[in-house]
This record gives C-alpha cells, structure tokens and sequence, in this order.
C-alpha cells in the first residue's frame, strides 16, 4: 500500500512539474513536440503508471 502511494505522489509531482513548465513556456512560443523536457517528463510519468500496473495488489 506504501509503495501505491509513493507512486501516486510521484506521478503528481511530475504532472505538477509539466504543467510549471508549460505555463512558463508558454509566452515563448513553446512547442511541446520538440521539447525535451517535456518529453522526459512525458516519459517519467508513463513509466511510473507501467510500475503502478505491475506491482501485486492485495495482502
């Protein structure tokens, strides 16, 4: 149970940390496409939800 909510905090502050980024970039003309930060953060959350998806639940 400990290990869901370290993930779930986890994904939370990575999805906090993309929309920081995207609101400071966006008066730069910013282009999510070609942008490699949010491509890793893109790539920390999906990996985080695998891990979710793979981990036993139950007692």
């Amino acid at each position: 149970m400990a290990a869901a909510s370290a993930a779930r905090e986890s994904r939370h502050a990575i999805r906090a940390l993309l929309r920081a980024h995207l609101a400071a970039a966006s008066r730069f003309g910013h282009l999510t496409r070609h942008c490699s930060v949010c491509h890793r953060l893109l790539a920390l959350a999906i990996e985080l939800e695998r891990e979710e998806d793979e981990s036993p639940t139950g007692p």
